[in-house]
């Protein structure tokens, strides 16, 4: 199994402290994190893309190409890119462009986004971003693929012998999609024999297994050998400690602020105590033989060979936080990378040398 951190660069009040950070002090954390996260040996670091409060995750590819600059083996990733939000051709040239900078360690995630911002500064509605997304998607592969290209659409002007630069360091990039309950994502990553990567963050396990299943089932309807179905899993929290209860009173905090915030903010309350959310969500809270055990039983119903942490310490000392990551790596990643085979991710020894000399 392999192990990303995940963020969305949320800029929110410390919880314990109670004190907001800068945003340029949050964005250089978020350096920080990914840099960290190399040095203890995970095998990716991911920033999501959000478009309103309290995210400041709008742009991608600028903070990964920052963390490509200060990093040199870990795989960076989107989660994801909202392709229904962008212009396909502008997302191309800046994807492309990162691939070339990070030497090919370089995977996206895409997705249909949400929020009502989505509305407000893009105009895209709930009535077309699934159509967006899917002809969005279509014309990034064709650019990617190939270096003329000729296509129409509904959203954006045709293009007749487009040639998109600069071309990507990748021949074949991998891309995922990010789904949390729709089967219009899965259907899409099915028919084209791409990955899914299950949000499985704000409800029990339940539905996003169900629609795992959707997704390898339409998987060998189109076609594909049922063992070459990819997926990928979140978790809802994380923190590992020696105990049990070291770990819970450690999240308690944590826990309690995000509940505040969800309801000010009006979204639904899924878990209303620590308890419940301990027992029902994806969250990895406990000592390290309870950890193991709960990713394994999330695999067992999810098939997943990819899972992604919080990258944020949301309260906690930088000394409790990394003193957590070391601990995962030291006695919960090794256990779990025996057990569950992974196919490898993208990093500068999978992909092409470029030629001397010779344009690509």
């Amino acid at each position: 199994m392999k192990f990303l951190l995940m963020t969305l660069i949320n800029r929110v009040p410390d919880p314990i402290t109670g004190q907001l950070p800068g945003t340029r002090e949050r964005l250089l954390s978020v350096v920080e994190q990914a840099k960290v996260a190399e040095e203890l040996g995970f095998d990716g670091f991911a920033v999501g893309e959000r478009h309103e409060d309290p995210f400041l995750s709008a742009s991608p590819p600028v903070v990964l190409s920052h963390i490509a600059a200060v990093t040199s083996r870990i795989t960076l990733f989107t989660a994801v890119t909202t392709l229904s939000l962008l212009d396909p051709v502008r997302a191309f040239e800046d994807y492309s462009t990162l691939d070339n900078l990070c030497g090919g360690r370089l995977e996206l995630i895409i997705g249909k986004g949400n929020g009502a911002a989505q509305a407000t500064l893009f105009h895209v509605t709930t009535e077309d971003q699934w159509d967006r997304n899917r002809e969005g998607y279509d014309l990034f592969r064709a650019l990617w693929a190939g270096e003329s290209v000729t296509w129409s659409g509904r959203f954006r002007p045709p293009l007749r012998e487009a040639k998109a630069l600069p071309r990507p360091w990748q021949r074949k990039i991998r891309i995922w999609h990010g789904s949390a309950t729709s089967k219009d994502s899965v259907e899409l990553a099915a028919s084209h024999g791409d990955p899914v990567f299950s949000a499985n963050v704000t409800n029990p396990i339940e539905p996003y297994a169900e629609l795992i299943r959707h997704y390898r089932e339409r998987w060998v309807h189109h076609g594909h050998d049922p063992a070459d179905a990819l997926v990928g899993a979140g978790t809802a929290g994380f923190h590992v400690a020696r105990t049990s209860q070291e770990a819970r009173e450690t999240y308690r905090p944590l826990f309690e602020a995000r509940l505040a915030l969800s309801r000010r903010l009006g979204l639904p309350i899924v878990f209303e105590t620590l308890d419940d959310f301990l027992t029902r969500s994806s969250a990895l809270v406990g000592s390290p033989e309870q950890v193991v055990d709960k990713i394994g039983r999330q695999h067992e119903q999810l098939g997943h060979e990819v899972a992604h942490l919080s990258a944020e310490r949301d309260g906690r000392t930088e000394r409790v936080y990394r003193d957590s990551l070391e601990l995962f790596q030291a006695e919960v990643a090794p256990h779990l990378r025996e057990r569950v085979p992974s196919r490898p991710l993208a990093s500068a020894d999978t992909v092409r040398p470029e030629t001397s000399g010779v344009a690509s």
